[in-house]
């Protein structure tokens, strides 16, 4: 028998893979076992070391609050949060006295102990702590090893085949100071936190994310493995900070969300629109220049179709609540005609498959490709929403191509290079793919063609030559997909196109076609979702370029200014000519001076300024202006609406290049 201290000796091991099982590196192992090393630099070395620093707040503000009571503490995305139901919210001057403390907790070198309980011992041990005892009741009602009754922040507690508690224990005593409900595992001990940690924001949480109940204290948190890490985490969050949509949609008066509205529901103002419209009028482009063909589908259908394609069965949390309509009654207040549901769309597919049905089809329209910008409806929950991101009304690019059996690999590779070229149209051009594979508890349809589809979309993939990761039970209900990962011009990832492939639909809906053979077969269906929704792809646009986007996009292109009122004129022509060609584009005459101007029009990002004077009016020529500061002078007024329009049908990025 040994332990991980005794197999490994490199200091960067945090924990240990036994037999695929994540161990603490005081676990028994034997000869006959399977043992890998956990860096604290992978991914389940970066959570191991957040889900401890976690422990540490948490154990933190009980020192500082014995009163607090503990919620949960799991991993997230680049950090951690703790759950505290506490009489009074945390202010900003709380964290600094919390970091302090847990300065304190991991400077000791506690020890993390891992401990089987059962649950009545668990219960003893945590009385006071209502809503661990109520995990512990969640977990008793589950089946041993049911990770699938919790959420994933509630499996970091009790998920697994036992409960457990982790004692955090003082070297020098052998006392245990604290304990915690989890099942782990961790660092070995807390000074291994070291430095690389900072707590970043409190925010407000409802227990288990439901608004019926108790709303408690969430302080989040980052962790790193040394403070360098940690210093480049928080310049890019300084950068994505000024990057946030939400800050450049108001000071550049893109989109607003009234209240009158209501949350989650978008409006876009004239400048936003006109993103919004070239966003769509190049998809639009693309799309019917790779042979699709579009379809318009309504906002509201009776339930029956939805209980036909199972979102009833499988979606009614996410859709809006019914409206009970077409009830008639008579003078009496009697029921002549009985009224039935009907919902807000919160998915295109089972309309385009009528669309299908509509008439009897031939293999020899195959592969058929419909495609829609079609506004749906999701009820997310009011704590969920954040800008354009995540929005209750959203327009997807959506599309559905239905194929023949031996077209559905190579039509699912045309749809992967069609979103890849597509997205470098956009500017996007740093991608990785993943693999999204079966919920063995959320699904439709037979194991035989998961399987199938599955495997198709992973030959699929491994030819694309891009990096695949794999997310296991991260598929919808009807089938397996491909996700494009894009890293934006900071690093960060988004994910944004899917390639769907669906067996089930078309079984559920009774598609056919007639096959060369004179036989009727059932096609294939591939849900193709290349901007995800209009608005999340307009925000992430707009993070990337930071609001500079390229002329193309821009929605003022160039703007005239003049040194003087008397050169008015005769930028007043240069502007009609170029709005004569398509450029969208503008005079200031306003009475601010021609300093504030260039300010101005610089910090609303126009990319291109033409500037005039004496010399310039009496030559026929502009001073040209970019983003950056730089200035070109004395380019033609031919030459310079010959190059503006060049450079917004190329597409390119604004660039002084082509006029050196």
């Amino acid at each position: 028998m040994a332990d991980g201290f005794e197999l490994f000796t490199d200091r960067s091991v945090v924990a240990m893979r036994v037999n695929g099982q994540l161990k603490d590196l005081a676990t028994q192992v034997t000869t006959t076992d399977t043992v890998e090393p956990v860096t604290i630099d992978s991914p389940d070395g970066l959570n191991i070391l957040r889900h401890s620093a976690a422990h540490v707040l948490a154990q933190a503000v009980q020192s500082i609050n014995p009163e607090a009571k503990l919620g949960i503490g799991p991993p997230i995305t680049d950090g951690f949060y703790y759950d505290f139901d506490v009489a009074e919210p945390f202010t900003p001057d709380d964290l600094k006295v919390l970091d302090k403390e847990m300065s304190r907790i991991i400077r000791a070198g506690q020890r993390f102990v891992r401990r089987v309980v059962t649950d009545e011992e668990a219960r003893a041990e945590l009385a006071g702590e209502p809503y661990k005892l109520e995990l512990i009741g969640l977990k008793g009602a589950a089946l041993p090893g049911d990770t699938a009754h919790f959420d994933a922040e509630e499996s970091v507690e009790v998920g697994g085949g036992e409960l457990t508690i982790y004692d955090n224990v003082d070297p020098r005593t052998g006392e245990t100071v604290w304990k915690d409900l989890c099942r782990g595992p961790h660092l070995p001990n807390t000074r291994m936190i070291g430095n690389g940690y900072a707590l970043t924001r409190v925010a407000a949480a409802y227990w288990r994310g439901s608004e019926k109940n108790q709303q408690l204290q969430r302080v989040y948190g980052t962790a790193w493995p040394t403070k360098d890490e940690l210093r480049a985490y928080q310049t890019r969050m300084e950068e994505a900070a000024k990057r946030d949509h939400r800050k450049l949609g108001a000071e550049l008066d893109l989109f607003s969300f009234p209240e009158e509205i209501g949350s989650g529901l978008a409006v876009f103002h004239p400048k936003g629109g006109i993103i919004r419209n070239e966003i769509e009028n190049y998809m639009r482009e693309r799309l019917i220049a790779n042979d699709y063909e579009l379809v318009n589908t309504p906002h509201i259908t009776k339930a029956h179709l939805y209980e036909i394609s199972q979102h009833l069965n499988w979606y009614r949390e996410g859709m809006f609540p019914p409206m009970h309509l077409d009830q008639e009654v008579d003078a009496e207040g009697n029921v002549t005609r009985q009224g039935q549901d009907y919902y807000l769309k919160p998915m295109n597919c089972p309309m385009h498959n009528l669309i299908y049905r509509a008439r009897g089809r031939s293999y020899r329209e195959l592969p058929l490709r419909l495609a829609e910008f079609g506004t749906v409806y999701r009820y997310e929950k009011s704590g969920t929403l954040s800008g354009l991101t995540r929005v209750r009304g959203l327009t997807q690019d959506d599309a559905h191509i239905y194929v023949a059996d031996e077209q559905i690999k190579d039509e699912v590779a045309r749809q992967l290079e069609f979103v890849l070229e597509t997205l470098r149209g956009y500017g996007l051009t740093d991608f990785y793919l993943e693999l999204s594979t079966k919920d063995p508890d959320k699904y439709v349809g037979s194991d035989e063609s998961w399987e199938q589809a599955t495997e198709t979309l992973r030959e699929v993939a491994i030819e694309s030559g891009l990096e695949l990761v794999d997310d296991p039970g991260g598929a919808a209900f009807y089938g397996p997909k491909i996700s494009v990962q894009a890293r934006d011009a900071i690093g960060r990832t988004w994910q944004l196109s899917t390639v769907q492939l669906d067996f089930n639909q078309p079984e559920l809906f009774e598609l056919e076609y007639n096959a060369a053979d004179g036989t009727r077969k059932q096609p294939a269906m591939i849900h193709r979702a290349l901007l995800g929704s209009i608005e999340r792809f307009f925000a992430i646009l707009l993070e990337h370029y930071a609001g500079a986007f390229p002329v193309w996009l821009s929605p003022v292109q160039v703007v005239g200014i003049p040194v003087a009122d008397a050169y008015g004129p005769f930028l007043d022509d240069v502007i009609a000519r170029l709005r004569a060609r398509g450029v969208r584009a503008e005079v200031d005459h306003s009475d601010d001076r021609m300093q504030k101007k260039i300010r101005t029009h610089t910090k609303a990002k126009v990319p291109y300024q033409l500037i005039v004077g004496e010399e310039d009016a009496a030559a026929g020529t502009v001073s040209f202006r970019f983003r950056d500061g730089s200035q070109r002078n004395g380019v033609t007024v031919d030459d310079a609406i010959e190059r503006i329009v060049a450079s917004i049908a190329s597409r390119e990025q604004v660039t002084t290049a082509w006029l050196e």
